[in-house]
């Protein structure tokens, strides 16, 4: 492409906000393909689910390329060029202000270009590709007792390369500076396809002199208007980083007052050039922490306290406000954790680290905090935190607090783009108090969270963008960020001061520096990317914020306006189904929310693209992405995808559609993210729905059938065990049933057996009014609600649950079968098939069973977790009514039952020392529900034992999914992440594992035998 071609091209083109003609896509396409190795993805869903960041806007790109090797990319920036289509890199797509999105042909370097190239460490470097997530380097780094400092939120999902063209901060910024001030050197390609080394300007060579010396003399050009329009505080992120010549952060950056021409590219977001390898400085990982958490009665005091406890050199001066607090406490993950540092209700908190060599050094640094907070008048204000454990765990909830915050039912969300203004620390308070008064004057208030030791505080106004007119999204939007914009520029500040510009601060470039350095901007934009190839409408001639047209959910008066298509869906969903008030964030009534889908899209909307997903840390989200690392197989690109299609934006029966099934297809349904995700996206339930539509339309197939009506006829398999058990011992059945059913001839089926549950003489059980009058009595009782499977296949699981619990003086019942002799089942194995009005009946027979027992305050006692859980969440959004919250009330897996008896002083059986070690993997549905925990306090009640918890995220059987031959493969890749080593490293150990799946794939996988908690509880009962 001619450098005069890029004026050409039409207003749109050149702001990165329209797509290239169809058949230069199609070109593009067809070329790239040819002369790459990487995955060219050009279909609607998933330009989709690369059209939209973590921030409020949506651009469908030209394509989607996932390059393989340096070759590859190479290759697409030259094929990219020559049709002149501009290139867009992406990380992680967590950007808050839409710097990830655009009508370019977006390049994932996420997958694949996540190596660590080398590592210095008596130098303290190391150089890293782009895609390399921050966690993960530091996990590398642990071993030469080094880290990369730049802490951000998003360390599990952000990429070293995107955090670059960022210039993220994070948390510790008043310790270790930005981004910035720890990038050593970038490799990068230009958009002439020439490769280019940025480093310090005394050992560049080639073009990088040719760049050095223009922007040297552009800075010297502009001296005058840098030194009097340049922001004087750290965390100023906009424009180019033309003041590398010329200094005007308050923290130099570098350490010997030299230019370093890397230093350009940082912040820059993509726009200059495409970042092959960063070379980065890395710091002494520090040896101890402690923190203090100070509680304020007031927001404001927090705001003024800042300035004065940075006094005693803290690493970190992290807010907490009332907001995040309250939503914290909703969250049952965050919740035990919140709550142990709170004293009495406060207004605000903040977290104050102190880090150093040793525990013992550190320890007088929060007693100088509770001094100082003494003489600020808030005495006995501080709890204190010396242990690593709180510590972390607190800090992961300050790490979720914009998630959290963005929890929020209703159409009105926290929005970005006022949200990280840096003002001086005396004037914070002023600052927050003049905020304050603008949200009260539009009509909402804000959410405040992050860092107070900078004076940069995320601050998000709640609106609904999907609004039109003064009271719309976007008016409103508009007008705070004027009245915003004269506080910032009364206290000195920056507008743009850790989330960068985007498509939401970039028009407001000018205002803070004038229009002199503008120009300069522009100039380096030419002098390095003359053609407008890196992602054009960045930095540099940007869209306006409130361009409605640009937006994820755009009002009506937009030419594309968001709306919903008409369905029924098949579970209730009507709690998502409300509208909030901005200013109060109470909610409307259930179902009154205006929502065609009755909700669903509502809830499929919860998702704001945080990619808190893309973790691979402790948790269970998301095992298919953990697997695949694709974009399709996320909880965030489900959500999208689902998104897209109820919105009727992938076209006419989307929803229904074989894409959409290929999207759903690989969630397991593990519930990982009803907890991991801060913003409560259930993709299990989700997917429920989903198939319910989509076999509705498609109908079932025969495994779908066998599946889900397993409980209907496993009584009457059981009586013929041997003639389904052949499956598993003729020559060819295996194979056959791959052919004709889609079972994996590698896998064995579970082992049907004549002696199942409810063929076995009762011995020791009470029947069902012995059990009430028991209760009347005042008696311990319990009702062991026996499941399909444990019942039909491990019948030896039921009755050592029902020993246990004779064994510690409970009188224990046992549900008869139905009048039809077939046994009581949740619907769990309909729910998996989308048969929901089958499940409906299933469940609703059950609930009807229990509900005498739960109405006399008896627990309902379960062992297969998908199953029992089964009665605390999907039968509660089926329409049975108050009698389902009922049943949900008393229902309890044995080790969560047996935890509470423990620990009130009931159940305590005798038991004998344990003699080997104990490994513990979790069910996912435990995890989802807190019900880890427990197993743990259970086993701890066997002398001597000293349980070990797996850290592994879903076993990759989940129920039918690992039996199906299409996902076999999938199936072990998720169980060899974690699971399986952890199993065949530890030989001499027993293996706990409640779920029946697990234990299968354990013992396919590892040839070890799982046994659930209720057996080994047997198996050391004192004789």
């Amino acid at each position: 492409m001619k450098i005069e071609d890029a004026s050409r091209l039409s207003p749109a083109r050149a702001l990165g906000t329209e797509l290239p003609p169809n058949e230069t896509c199609e070109a593009l396409a067809r070329r790239l393909r040819a002369h790459t190795q990487g995955e060219v993805l050009f279909d609607l869903p998933s330009r989709g689910r690369y059209a939209t960041d973590a921030s409020i806007y949506q651009i469908v790109p030209a394509g989607v390329f996932v390059p393989r090797t340096e070759d590859d990319i190479q290759a697409a920036i030259d094929i990219a060029r020559e049709l002149q289509v501009p290139v867009l890199p992406r990380g992680g797509g967590t950007s808050q202000c839409g710097q990830t999105t655009g009508a370019a042909l977006v390049i994932d370097n996420s997958k694949h270009f996540r190596r660590v190239i080398e590592v210095d460490a008596e130098q303290r470097r190391a150089v890293v590709e782009p895609g390399l997530v921050l966690d993960h380097l530091n996990q590398q780094l642990k071993a030469h007792g080094l880290w990369f400092p730049v802490d951000v939120s998003t360390s599990a999902q952000a990429t070293l390369g995107g955090m670059a063209g960022n210039n993220s901060c994070g948390s510790r910024s008043i310790a270790y500076g930005n981004m910035v001030h720890n990038v050593l050197g970038v490799d990068a390609w230009l958009s002439d396809g020439q490769r280019v080394g940025f480093g310090p300007v005394s050992g560049l060579a080639g073009r990088a002199v040719e760049i050095a010396n223009f922007v040297r003399d552009l800075a010297a050009q502009h001296r005058g208007a840098i030194e009097a329009n340049w922001p004087k505080v750290m965390r100023r992120v906009a424009g180019y980083n033309l003041d590398i010549f010329h200094n005007q952060s308050e923290r130099p950056y570098t350490g010997d007052g030299g230019v370093n021409l890397a230093h350009l590219l940082i912040g820059a977001e993509g726009t200059l050039a495409y970042t092959r390898r960063l070379t980065l400085q890395l710091a002494e990982l520090p040896r101890a922490k402690v923190l203090g958490v100070v509680n304020f009665p007031t927001f404001r005091a927090a705001m003024d306290a800042a300035q004065h406890i940075v006094k005693l050199q803290p690493t970190a001066v992290e807010l907490v406000d009332r907001i995040m607090i309250e939503l914290s406490l909703t969250n049952p993950a965050f919740r035990p954790t919140i709550e142990t540092a709170l004293i009495g209700k406060p207004d605000a908190i903040l977290l104050v680290e102190f880090s150093g060599a040793n525990r013992a050094e550190l320890l007088p640094k929060l007693k100088q905090l509770g001094e100082l907070m003494g003489d600020l008048g808030l005495p006995g204000s501080v709890v204190e935190m010396s242990e690593d454990a709180p510590q972390k765990a607190l800090w992961e909830v300050r790490k979720a607090g914009l998630n959290i915050m963005m929890s929020l039912k209703g159409d009105g969300k926290p929005v970005s783009f006022i949200e990280d203004c840096a003002v001086p620390l005396e004037h914070l308070a002023e600052y927050t108090d003049g905020l304050t008064e603008v949200f009260a004057r539009h009509g909402t208030h804000g959410t405040w969270y992050a860092h107070a030791s900078v004076g940069t505080l995320h601050v998000r106004p709640i609106l609904d963008m999907r609004r039109d007119g003064p009271e719309g999204g976007a008016a409103r939007m508009r007008a705070i960020a004027e009245d915003a914009a004269a506080l910032v520029r009364k206290y000195k500040g920056a507008f743009s001061g850790e989330h960068g510009d985007g498509l939401c601060r970039g028009e407001w470039i000018e205002w803070q520096f004038g229009s002199e350095i503008n120009k300069a901007f522009r100039a380096i934009k030419q002098q390095l990317d003359p053609i407008n190839l890196f992602n054009p409408g960045k930095i540099i001639d940007t869209p306006r914020m409130d361009d409605v047209s640009l937006m994820r959910f755009p009002p009506p008066s937009a030419p594309r306006p968001y709306k919903r298509i008409e369905i029924k869906p098949a579970l209730d969903w009507s709690a998502w189904n409300v509208q909030n008030d901005p200013v109060t964030e109470a909610t409307t009534a259930p179902g009154t929310g205006g929502d065609s889908t009755g909700g669903f899209a509502k809830a499929v909307e919860m998702c704001n693209n945080n990619g808190h997903c893309r973790k691979f840390d402790a948790g269970t989200m998301c095992p298919s992405y953990r697997v695949t690392r694709d974009e399709q197989h996320l909880t965030r690109g489900r959500a999208n995808t689902l998104r897209l299609a109820v919105s009727g934006q992938l076209g006419p029966d989307a929803f229904t559609s074989e894409a959409m099934h290929e999207t759903m297809d690989l969630c397991v349904g593990c519930k990982g993210c009803k907890r991991d995700c801060p913003t409560g996206v259930d993709m299990a339930k989700m997917k429920i729905e989903f198939l319910s539509h989509y076999k509705a339309r498609h109908g079932h197939t025969l495994k779908d059938r066998l599946v889900a009506r397993l409980p209907d006829y496993a009584a009457l398999a059981s009586r013929f065990a041997w003639l389904p058990n052949l499956r598993d011992t003729l020559p060819g059945a295996a194979w056959l049933s791959e052919k004709l059913l889609g079972f994996s001839a590698k896998r064995s089926l579970p082992k049907w057996r004549a002696d199942t549950f409810w063929r076995q003489p009762r011995m020791g059980l009470a029947d069902g009014a012995m059990a009430l009058a028991a209760a009347k009595a005042g008696q311990k009782v319990a009702v062991l609600f026996v499941d399909t499977f444990n019942g039909t296949f491990e019948s030896e699981n039921a009755w050592a649950a029902a020993r246990v619990l004779i064994a510690a003086g409970y009188v224990v019942h046992a549900l008869e079968p139905q009048a039809d002799g077939k046994h009581h089942c949740c619907g769990r194995t309909f729910l998996s098939s989308g048969m929901v009005d089958e499940a409906k009946a299933r469940a609703g027979a059950l609930v009807d069973a229990l509900l005498p027992f739960a109405e006399a305050g008896i627990a309902v006692v379960g062992l297969e977790p998908s199953c029992l859980l089964t009665l605390r969440d999907e039968a509660l959004v089926m329409g049975l009514g108050d009698k389902a919250q009922k049943v949900a009330g008393q229902a309890l897996l044995f080790e969560e039952f047996a935890a509470r008896e423990a620990k009130a002083g009931r159940f305590a059986p005798k038991l004998k020392a344990a003699a080997q070690p104990i490994l513990l993997h979790g069910h996912c549905h435990q995890k989802a529900f807190g019900a880890v925990t427990p197993i743990l306090d259970v086993l701890k009640l066997i002398p001597d034992a000293k349980p070990e918890l797996i850290e592994s995220s879903c076993c990759g059987m989940a129920g039918s999914f690992g039996y199906e031959a299409s996902h076999h493969e999938v199936s072990m890749a998720m169980a060899e992440a974690s699971l399986l080593p952890a199993v065949r490293a530890r030989p001499e150990a027993i293996v706990v594992a409640d779920g029946t799946s697990c234990r299968h794939q354990i013992a396919d996988g590892a040839a070890r035998e799982a046994i659930h908690v209720a057996r080994l509880l047997e198996q050391q009962l004192a004789s």
